[in-house]
């Protein structure tokens, strides 16, 4: 058994790697960089996890998704494998303190944020680590074309100058267009163009677009049906929650997730899911990073989604197990109108956008020309009221700065109280003697955990109060007066979304959004819904054809089992015949109406396969009626 099987039996309890794992890993362990296109459920962590493992150094592990760092990190730590995350949710001393302890401590992994990468701190101190690798992953992140572009992926590059022995690169992702793949390698530097891919095709998936009105009633009537757990998308915390009522009072077992939820309380409903205590989640978009379960039977989206990009990942979440799947699409004509309503809400105008830049400094108190690579909590709400915004236009202004480089913006973040002893064993003994009352609190501490005088550890300030059977205040009380004498650093719990300055405050008349850049974006973010629109009411080609044809797999097949292909099935006719006199009656309606006698006699197929695909063209609005004899295509 070679290193990697030993290092995937040993600590992932696999025998095998999945498709394209293994390729992966060799072509980084030879020095190459390489940008791997696996799907949502490949197994993508492995494929940096195990290179790191199996050579000396550090790796390090580049995401914009705290929750998903951390949740990596943990699962690591488990295995007894050291790692450690840095990002915007951590005070300077955290940082600096993780940062010495990747160059000293003999950690494995590294995982950091984007923005952290062009800090003079890090700079400073990524020198002294001995980096193995360095994996970026959702790296469509760094592509303008692509769906979710974060300029601070541009700074990315720059390590290429701070590290030694140029260790290589692995960009992941789940999904990227032909023009993001050549984008990611451009940007990254790759010396040579390496393009590791698994095809998106999901051949257990069944795609279904369905044009109903009423879909709360398709969807009880489809899951007396499908058997199986499943997951309902929504575009709104409201509606979550309403859905999932009205799903358990027809006798459903339901829950409802979403990023406005208290962290245990949205660890909880995640856990009852995916242990099968929960059948049904009904979620927005929030739900869904690093989940691992395999068995899910249906994913079905309540809303149109921005991109297909998004719609494309979050489907994938069906069906891991190989097994038959359905990816469910909810469409009817008012979703095209709420579509199309997005565009003027996602976009406010320059000088609204220019508004709630000035605005957020004043609420942040942060001084001009101050505040670069700085981390502010940040209360939405409260903002809104504070300077009488409209949500939307406050929601869709930030994302619109940070894709101009001016600030990121986390998710809510749910930060544990944590403490870590910054004295010597020596003078914290010094200080027990002295200072007698504090003694059995500080041995309560160091009995309770572990690490503390090398890192910062979470603790329970309530577990603490019951193990000696005081309340919870007087806990505070002994941790912040050890913080007051420096014996320990204490950061108490929070939970608030942050606003990290990527760049000095400016003044609102230096603000520099130009209208060419203002009308790309509109423009590109216009040609994704579309796509996404197209998606949904094109009902002439094959769902599977489609996407796979959006992410630019020019030679696939029609699934054979979505709905449009079920009716081209029912048609018996091959998807040649079927599109060859598609294309020939667009030809010959769209120059001129005919009767249904000209057309049956001047195609040369035969009568019954003419008359069955001008019966479907008919129905699917394709064609259309002038007259009592006489048809016309339908423009």
């Amino acid at each position: 058994m070679d290193t990697y099987r030993q290092l995937l039996v040993k600590f992932w309890g696999y025998s095998n790697f999945r498709p394209l794992q293994e390729d992966i890993i060799h072509s980084v362990m030879e020095g190459k960089d390489t940008l791997a296109l696996m799907p949502t459920g490949g197994g993508k962590s492995i494929t940096f996890q195990i290179p790191a493992l199996a050579q000396e150094g550090i790796c390090l592990v580049i995401t914009p998704l705290i929750a998903l760092m951390r949740n990596q990190v943990e699962n690591l730590n488990r295995k007894s494998i050291k790692a450690i995350a840095i990002h915007s949710g951590m005070s300077k001393y955290e940082i600096d303190l993780a940062l010495d302890n990747c160059i000293f401590g003999d950690y494995k992994f590294l995982y950091l944020s984007p923005e952290r990468i062009d800090t003079d701190l890090f700079r400073a101190r990524v020198e002294k680590m001995k980096v193995n690798l360095v994996a970026i992953d959702e790296s469509h992140c760094i592509s303008q074309w692509g769906y979710d572009f974060r300029p601070s992926y541009l700074n990315i590059a720059k390590l290429r100058q701070y590290l030694k022995g140029e260790p290589p690169f692995l960009a992941l992702t789940a999904t990227a267009t032909s023009d993001v793949i050549e984008d990611i390698q451009s940007k990254l530097e790759f010396k040579k163009s390496n393009v590791l891919r698994k095809s998106f095709e999901r051949k257990n998936i069944v795609y279904l677009v369905r044009n109903v009105e009423n879909k709360i009633g398709y969807i009880s009537e489809s899951l007396k049906k499908i058997n199986g757990t499943g997951i309902i998308y929504t575009r709104s915390r409201k509606k979550t929650e309403k859905l999932s009522d009205l799903l358990n009072k027809a006798g459903f077992q339901s829950d409802f997730y979403h990023a406005g939820l208290d962290t245990d309380i949205r660890n909880k409903k995640q856990d009852d899911w995916q242990r099968g205590n929960t059948r049904i989640i009904v979620a927005t978009n929030a739900f869904g990073m690093g989940i691992d379960k395999s068995d899910v039977r249906f994913v079905i989206h309540f809303d149109v989604p921005d991109t297909l990009e998004a719609y494309f990942q979050e489907a994938g979440r069906a069906g891991r197990d190989g097994k038959r799947a359905f990816a469910v699409l909810l469409y009817n004509n008012t979703d095209r109108v709420k579509a199309e309503q997005r565009i003027e809400q996602n976009f406010p105008g320059i000088n609204e956008i220019k508004d709630v830049y000035e605005a957020l400094g004043n609420y942040l108190r942060v001084p001009y020309e101050g505040g670069k690579y700085e981390a502010y909590d940040f209360n939405i709400y409260d903002f809104i009221y504070s300077y009488k915004f409209n949500l939307m236009t406050v929601y869709s202004s930030l994302k619109f700065l940070q894709k101009e480089g001016y600030m990121e913006i986390t998710d809510e973040l749910s930060n544990k109280s944590k403490i870590h002893f910054i004295v010597s064993r020596d003078d914290l003994y010094n200080f027990q003697i002295s200072n007698e009352q504090y003694d059995t609190f500080i041995k309560l501490l160091l009995r309770s955990y572990t690490g503390v005088f090398t890192n910062y550890v979470k603790i329970d300030e309530k577990g603490l109060a019951q193990k000696i059977k005081v309340d919870v205040q007087t806990i505070y009380k002994y941790l912040n007066r050890l913080k007051y004498y420096k014996i320990i650093d204490y950061i108490p719990y929070r939970k608030t979304p942050m606003i990290v300055y990527t760049e000095e405050r400016l003044k609102r008349k230096n603000l520099y959004i130009t209208p060419e850049n203002y009308k790309e974006r509109k423009k590109q973010y216009i040609s994704k819904l579309n796509a996404v629109l197209n998606y949904a009411e094109i009902d002439k080609k094959c769902r599977s054809l489609q996407l796979l044809e959006y992410f630019g797999e020019g030679n696939a097949y029609r699934c054979g089992q979505c709905d449009v292909c079920i009716q081209k099935n029912e048609l018996q006719l091959t998807q040649y015949q079927f599109d060859d006199i598609s294309e020939q009656l667009k030809n010959r309606l769209s120059s001129s109406s005919s009767t249904l006698e000209e057309i049956i006699n001047e195609n040369e197929y035969s009568k019954e396969k003419v008359l069955k695909v001008f019966k479907w063209l008919l129905e699917h609005n394709k064609i259309i009626r002038v007259n009592d004899e006489k048809y016309t295509w339908n423009k």
